[in-house]
């Protein structure tokens, strides 16, 4: 592990275990990179230090399962937006501890915006995130009677257009 660990008081390391133990990885970073921020590491350190944590304490972390994919449970979970479901859309995003992954959102109409359901990390022995996003965004989109937007299935790509991007008429371009 590295030094930054070393230079944490008791308190925080006992937070940040608290933190990790409950599988809340990113409140575990935020109490690090603040904690640590005046002596200057970088967020990555950060994530890498509750990284390492996770590691020295895997066999007592209490991981929560993985977000549903199957369509019913994708359904409630539009069902409690306010407005009507647009479309579906599917939008790669990654950072230093889990790689790549897929969110899953609904695109609302009135009010415009966009409500969270479900994000997709690779599985052990499981299908590639795309692939499991991709069916998963579709067969809710099929569901729903909306489009479903993921140009980029195949290929992690955090900088393609957005659904709403390519509704735009040329006009308004």
């Amino acid at each position: 592990m590295s030094g930054w660990w070393g230079r944490l008081d008791e308190r925080t390391r006992q937070e940040v275990d608290a933190n990790v133990l409950r599988d809340r990885r990113m409140t575990a970073v935020k109490a690090v990179w603040e904690a640590l921020r005046p002596q200057g590491p970088s967020l990555s350190e950060a994530q890498l230090v509750v990284h390492a944590r996770y590691e020295a304490l895997a066999d007592r972390v209490r991981h929560r399962p993985p977000d549903a994919l199957d369509v019913s449970s994708l359904a409630a979970r539009a069902a409690a937006f306010p407005g009507r479901v647009a479309a579906v859309e599917a939008l790669w995003d990654g950072d230093t501890v889990h790689d790549w992954f897929v969110v899953l959102v609904a695109v609302m109409d009135d009010p415009d915006g966009e409500g969270h359901l479900a994000i997709v990390h690779q599985r052990p022995r499981g299908p590639r995130p795309g692939t499991a996003a991709a069916e998963a965004g579709r067969a809710l989109a099929d569901l729903l009677e909306v489009p479903f937007h993921f140009p980029s299935p195949d290929v992690p790509d955090d900088e393609v257009p957005r659904w709403r991007a390519s509704q735009r008429s040329p006009e308004s371009r």
